[in-house]
């Protein structure tokens, strides 16, 4: 490997890392953003040792992050990338909130650590994610 082909792959340095840096940032919007919108503390409730949280948490969390891939991979601009994990983040949300009205029951299970629940909300946030990413390939 010659000199100048090293210089030409570290040409788009910047763009990983500002492609990085604003990733970074929108998985800890999502983060805030979601645990607002959950009527329950995930965070307390997770250092509490209870698994139900921690389980729908990071299936909306994994979720978010396989479409924000997939934004950051088939966007042609950083505002493009922007655009579509706004669409990721909406997306995510809509998922616990459909949940929330097809089962009165859903916020207070997992924040009591029922663990079904949980499951089932981290598995269709995860999928719900997965179609998402895939839907972002145009």
């Amino acid at each position: 490997m010659n000199s100048v082909t090293v210089v030409e792959s570290l040409g788009g340095v910047n763009g990983y890392f500002l492609h990085f840096l604003a990733a970074a940032l929108l998985v800890a919007l999502f983060c805030v953003v979601y645990v607002r919108i959950t009527p329950y503390p995930e965070f307390k409730l997770i250092a509490q040792g209870k698994v139900a949280p921690a389980v729908s948490f990071a299936g909306a969390l994994l979720g978010f992050a396989i479409s924000l891939a997939s934004a950051i991979a088939h966007s042609v601009s950083l505002l493009d990338m922007l655009v579509w994990a706004a669409v990721a983040l909406l997306v995510q949300l809509l998922v616990f909130l459909v949940l929330r009205i097809i089962f009165a029951d859903l916020s207070r299970a997992i924040a009591g650590d029922v663990l079904a629940p949980a499951i089932l909300l981290g598995a269709l946030s995860l999928a719900a994610g997965i179609v998402n990413a895939a839907c972002m390939t145009y």
